[in-house]
């Protein structure tokens, strides 16, 4: 952290990132216990809220990354944390008006979804302006760390928080950490140019030449097709852990709460090695190692049975996924953005977050409907095991040619 804290405007992105992290982290478990609880939703409409949220991804992601490769970066990741914040406040107003449904949560969370994509592809691509290149694997990781930690109190803090004033009211705690994080950012002086408007080729034609950038180089194929893979059957895994826990192995609110600060304890500590791995063995062995680590990890989850040894099997299983995805994630990072022009690094960037956060609309609901209609435990063993199968196919991938020398190659300048 020490070189990086020398970056001009570093310090004040990392903690702007590390403020909505927390309150992130808060509102997360407060939207659960919200939509599970508070408004007794069945695992299918759990599945429907978390598909609310990502949805937008999948609909909207790949003109999103045009857009923002229109922009300057900052003033878009402003303008979306004030947005967020406004949302955020209305979820708690609609429930003390007796207002809010299932059907309203989830129009609160898909325009929350559609302002997180945006700030999302504009944040990504504003690191590598904002840090030297070779200090990104360090900053990615800097700033996954600060997740992580946020994870790894901020769940334990919510449950104290919605056991005090309620889910709908701690909800309440994000939207103020949205409007620090955006005056934060705006605080931030840093390189950020007005891209050169007589590059434009037409949306279409740059979709489609962001699109070609990512799917045809065969490293940066090969992580993100599985990328969209890991995410769908990660979020089976997820989705029908809340209702599983709560439900079945009777964990609790609070058990849910030391679940998650597990996760982030294993974040912490593998944003920390993360940088220290990817030397050691360089970019292809570190991602496929993490992948693999990530996937066998939610074994204990699945093999969980109700009793003492509940939240013990079930916190192991977040704390080894959320280690190996944070040792694997920065590294992952890094890699794309040193292997893409900066100008198309908003397209790439949003091409790979709209299939990635798309596939989590798809896996939502789609572990909703095998909780309810087969079981819960089925709907974990297929997310396991699907999660398996996308760490074997990214280890037999071009992605073992993968190193961290490699650079961007000239990025085309006519229609793909």
């Amino acid at each position: 952290m020490s070189r990086l804290v020398e970056v001009p405007g570093y310090v004040r992105f990392w903690t702007a990132s590390a403020v909505s992290a927390f309150g992130s982290q808060i509102s997360g478990l407060a939207l659960q216990i919200l939509t599970a609880v508070t408004l007794g939703a069945s695992a299918t409409e759990v599945g429907l809220v978390s598909a609310a949220r990502w949805a937008p991804y999948l609909l909207f992601g790949l003109v999103a990354g045009v857009l923002v490769d229109r922009c300057r970066r900052r003033p878009v990741m402003v303008a979306m944390d004030f947005g967020k914040a406004a949302l955020l406040g209305a979820i708690p107003l609609l429930y003390a008006l007796d207002r809010l449904g299932i059907a309203a949560l989830c129009a609160c969370v898909f325009a929350f979804g559609t302002l997180c994509l945006f700030f999302d592809a504009a944040n990504h691509s504003y690191v590598p302006r904002l840090v030297p290149k070779e200090l990104l694997n360090a900053g990615y990781a800097r700033v996954g760390q600060a997740d992580a930690a946020a994870g790894s109190t901020g769940p334990l803090i919510a449950g104290v928080l919605i056991r005090l004033v309620g889910a709908p009211l701690a909800v309440l705690v994000d939207a103020v950490s949205y409007l620090v994080s955006g005056l934060l950012l705006g605080s931030v002086r840093a390189h950020d140019p007005v891209p050169d408007r007589g590059a434009r080729l037409g949306v279409v034609r740059e979709l489609r030449e962001g699109v070609a950038w990512v799917y045809r180089r065969r490293t940066l194929a090969s992580i993100a097709l599985t990328s969209h893979l890991m995410l769908l059957f990660n979020t089976v895994v997820s989705t029908v852990f809340v209702v599983f826990a709560l439900r079945e192995l009777r964990v609790g609110d609070f058990g849910l709460g030391v679940a998650y600060a597990c996760a982030g304890l294993g974040g912490v500590l593998g944003g920390a090695l993360s940088a220290r791995v990817a030397r050691r063995f360089d970019v292809a062995v570190t991602l496929i190692a993490g992948r693999l680590l990530a996937a066998v990890g939610w074994l204990p989850l699945v093999l969980a049975q109700r009793g003492p040894w509940a939240l013990a099997s079930v916190s192991s299983a977040f704390f080894v996924v959320s280690f190996a995805i944070s040792v694997e994630s920065p590294v992952e990072m890094g890699y794309r953005q040193a292997v893409t022009p900066d100008r198309l690094r908003g397209r790439m960037n949003a091409t790979i977050r709209s299939f990635n956060w798309g596939m989590v609309a798809v896996g939502a609901p789609l572990g909703g409907l095998l909780a309810d209609r087969v079981g819960y435990r089925f709907a974990l063993w297929v997310g396991l095991s699907g999660a398996v199968l996308q760490a074997l196919l990214l280890a037999v991938s071009p992605t073992r040619e993968a190193r961290d020398t490699d650079a961007a190659e000239p990025a085309p300048t006519c229609a793909v």
